[in-house]
């Protein structure tokens, strides 16, 4: 209490701070020049690696908004390293590790909330390098089939045929198998009918062969194959397998249509019947006496 205030004294500490200042900056500054070395150069590594990216790398993936997404990560990436290196040449080497502390408990937690849409993303960057599955291709899942039309770091959209638009998650679509009618030019379909007990079947089996093998082209190795496959109620059944160009359903659709109405038309030609399934219905005679009774006294 005794201590008075002294405007001199305050000023003369004041002057010594800014001193120390003053000199602490002038012993740091080519530490200060080269940090801000540093993060140019990183800079401009960071837009050239992007370029790279872009140019180069990135033309593996169709889909434009997954490119400039991994381009940006990387970009950024680049940046925090040489942020990073230029804490470091400064000195403030606890400034950085409580930056790296900070940055990893925010991880956490943005990882542990964000939980389904990075496993969305991880999904959609996945899909982006498989060569599996590309825009325009037509797949079909256990749910939705149809024209692969964007492969986003979030979805998967498919456009089916009726011209609808469905959205898969990522995550749920890289869990579960699929099939992509795209990936080969040739497929085998099949095509099932059944022919009546009274039919001759090395008949039936040589004539279905030969108008498959001669209404649908066959490359090497590739072969009309007929098997009868089991004795019905009321027909034999078989089944003729035999190869088509097909990278979209509709294709197989065309083709058995076409099949279909070969096979029918022979049939007919040739007294070949294929037969429908046929249900007697049996009546007691006390009923059907009353029923006749019935309608004789309406018709009085």
């Amino acid at each position: 209490m005794n201590d008075k205030f002294s405007f001199e004294d305050s000023i003369s500490k004041l002057w010594d701070k800014l001193d120390g200042w003053a000199d602490a900056i002038i012993l740091k500054l080519p530490n200060f020049i080269m940090a801000i070395v540093v993060m140019v150069a990183f800079y401009f590594i960071a837009r050239s690696f992007r370029r790279i990216l872009q140019n180069f790398l990135l033309r593996r993936i169709a889909q434009k908004s997954i490119q400039d997404i991994v381009a940006k990560i990387a970009f950024i990436t680049i940046v925090l390293m040489g942020f990073f290196i230029s804490l470091s040449v400064l000195g403030l080497n606890k400034v950085l590790t409580s930056v790296l502390a900070g940055a990893g408990v925010l991880g956490l937690a943005i990882g542990l909330a964000l939980q389904g849409t990075l496993s969305n993303t991880f999904g959609g960057l996945v899909l982006s390098f498989m060569d599996k599955i590309k825009i325009n291709d037509y797949i079909k899942t256990s749910d939705a089939d149809g024209f692969v039309s964007e492969i986003s770091l979030r979805n998967i959209v498919l456009r089916q045929t009726d011209n609808n638009y469905i959205i898969i998650p990522n995550s749920k679509f890289v869990e579960n198998s699929f099939t992509n009618y795209s990936i080969s030019e040739r497929s085998r379909t099949t095509v099932t009918c059944g022919v009546s007990y009274d039919s001759n079947l090395q008949e039936v089996e040589d004539l279905v062969t030969r108008i498959i093998s001669e209404n649908f082209e066959h490359q090497e190795g590739e072969s009309v194959e007929f098997f009868f496959t089991e004795f019905d109620d009321s027909s034999i059944n078989f089944m003729v397998r035999f190869w088509i160009d097909m990278v979209r359903v509709a294709q197989e659709h065309a083709a058995r249509h076409k099949a279909m109405k070969l096979i029918k038309s022979h049939f007919d030609a040739k007294g070949i019947t294929i037969p429908f399934p046929i249900r007697t219905l049996e009546f007691g005679k006390t009923n059907l006496h009353l029923d006749v009774e019935n309608k004789e006294k309406q018709s009085e």
